[in-house]
């Protein structure tokens, strides 16, 4: 793995998010840029977990990229106006859990990071086997260091 510099601290993102950081999360990730990389997941989940559309959505690049079960997206505009509608209605009260499986730097502003997780709906307290997903992010690094998400698919696993 090639390792990349200056895509910032941990915990510092997070706590500038007001995110509680769960050093969990991170699982064997250890290096500085991965933990950096991983606190865009990270920043979504807390998104999902307070029903916040517009947390959720400037997480994206202003042309970013959404793939959620049929419905693609792509700009933040239309992230937030389907976020907005779908906390609420369908997700009322859901939240997402997820944990990384992979992460790749594609160059000194790109990682991948590919995830395994999924919805819990309100009243339920872990995801069902039929909303289990594994997803595909893209991250850039703004030359102001902040991080963006460029893309995010997210596919069902049949089990």
């Amino acid at each position: 793995m090639t390792t990349k510099t200056g895509w910032g601290d941990a915990s510092t993102i997070l706590a500038e998010a007001g995110i509680e950081e769960d050093t969990s999360y991170y699982r064997n990730y250890e290096d500085p840029d991965e933990r950096a990389a991983l606190t865009v997941p990270m920043r979504i989940q807390a998104a999902w977990a307070a029903n916040d559309a517009d947390a959720f959505a400037d997480l994206f690049a202003e042309n970013g990229s959404l793939l959620m079960r049929d419905d693609q997206l792509t700009s933040r505009e239309e992230i937030r106006e389907f976020m907005s509608k779908a906390f609420a209605g369908p997700h009322r009260g859901a939240r997402v859990k997820g944990w990384p499986i992979e992460i790749t730097f594609l160059s000194d502003e790109a990682v991948m990071v590919v995830t395994e997780g999924g919805i819990i709906h309100a009243g339920e307290s872990d995801i069902a086997p039929e909303n289990l997903i594994r997803a595909c992010w893209v991250i850039a690094k703004r030359p102001d260091g902040r991080l963006e998400l460029m893309s995010h698919q997210s596919s069902p696993i049949k089990n």
